[in-house]
């Protein structure tokens, strides 16, 4: 199989064993079940993990947008659910959203910069 692949940009390129490396902006909302009304305390143990591996993150009100390399975002919402079942909650619902890009590095900041400039010139 031939894989046809965007040129190499700084959010997409080879490593070492021939995977492609690429960046990903992740929305993340994790829904702990079983435990009551209040999930402040979970979700504030999950943004832990997330700035302990190093990610960019900004909590919002219903969730976390996330930064990161693909393999390094995944490996630490691994590590929320883990963390949250070994707290005794039985059921985790979570929801993601995320993006990538080939053509050209974003970020977070990039993304939400570009909408405030269109709505300051829009006045």
């Amino acid at each position: 199989m031939v894989m046809h692949l965007a040129p190499r940009s700084p959010s997409f390129d080879m490593i070492a064993d021939g995977r492609i490396q690429m960046k990903v902006i992740a929305d993340l909302c994790v829904i702990p079940m079983g435990i009551g009304v209040s999930v402040s305390r979970e979700v504030a143990v999950c943004e832990r993990i997330l700035a302990e591996a190093g990610l960019k993150t900004r909590l919002h009100a219903y969730g976390t947008n996330i930064e990161g390399e693909w393999d390094d975002v995944f490996a630490a919402i691994k590590r929320c659910h883990e963390t949250i079942h070994a707290m005794g909650v039985p059921r985790i619902s979570t929801n993601i959203r995320l993006g990538t890009r080939t053509d050209r590095e974003q970020t977070m900041d990039d993304k939400v910069r570009s909408v405030e400039q269109k709505l300051r010139s829009a006045e």
